[in-house]
């Protein structure tokens, strides 16, 4: 009998993980729905999509910028003495263009804003639902999630391309600091690599990208945000910071995530 105890009852931890992991899924798909259904719902927030833009997208300029150039120079010197040893030194423009506009341009810009934005979102959102603020715009009829989600979908489907975009720019005018300044390669046969290599269809998986990210990213840390309150022993300061910190985790991992399943799909 203590055996049977003892067989069943790993059985039904695993079952019971499962099982919230999968309540968890469906909740989350849910918050989704319910947030993207309300884009299209009247009256329009365009206050509030503003406010989201300038916080979401102006705001993060800088750090975009910043990380576009040393990614940019960081694969110029790195792709200058990986084709040296072929003799191809002139493919650098080409390297550098396509690898920051398929890859790392939306990549490194979504993991960007999760640092800069995604976990202040989750920590307002925290302190909010802690606070009862979002108690009482349901007091006032008002939906939640229409009124602190909504906006911020629409915000990130704006900003994420047009960051996306700013990024690679810096980062392919990084990597001609460094392959043409720095290492001597010609600046027209650089910019003619990249103009050359690059085709619509490269730019286009980059934007499709990033409109993924967008909505990974938002849906994820105001989620978190929004169900606070439900950590288990994890209330108030306490609980707003794990949200926050569960949030970046999360998006970061799932942003690779759907990288890679996009470009299975795209290649």
């Amino acid at each position: 009998m203590p055996l049977a105890i003892f067989s069943v009852n790993p059985l039904a931890r695993l079952g019971r993980a499962v099982i919230t992991q999968l309540q968890g899924f469906g909740k989350a798909a849910l918050f989704l729905l319910h947030s993207v259904i309300h884009m299209f719902s009247r009256p329009w927030q365009w206050r509030r999509v503003i406010e989201q833009l300038y916080f979401i997208g102006a705001k993060s300029i800088i750090v975009i910028c910043v990380t576009g150039l040393f990614t940019g120079m960081v694969l110029g010197l790195q792709g200058y003495y990986t084709l040296s040893q072929f003799g191809s030194t002139g493919l650098l423009g080409s390297a550098v263009a396509l690898t920051l506009i398929r890859e790392l341009g939306p990549v490194l810009t979504a993991i960007m804003i999760i640092g800069r934005a995604g976990s202040a979102m989750t920590a307002e959102i925290g302190i909010m639902r802690i606070s009862e603020q979002i108690d009482a715009l349901k007091t006032m009829t008002i939906d939640p999630i229409r009124f602190l989600v909504s906006p911020r979908i629409i915000a990130a489907l704006i900003s994420f391309p047009l960051l996306t975009a700013i990024f690679d720019t810096v980062g392919i005018f990084g990597g001609y600091l460094t392959g043409s300044q720095l290492l001597g390669i010609n600046p027209a046969t650089y910019f003619y690599r990249v103009e050359s290599s690059v085709s619509i269809m490269d730019v286009a998986e980059g934007f499709i990208k990033s409109l993924f990210f967008a909505i990974t990213v938002i849906s994820v840390c105001c989620y978190h945000g929004y169900y606070t309150h439900t950590r288990r022993n994890n209330y108030g300061a306490k609980g707003v910071g794990l949200s926050t910190t569960t949030a970046v985790v999360q998006a970061s991992i799932l942003v690779l995530v759907i990288d890679y399943i996009l470009t299975s799909f795209l290649l």
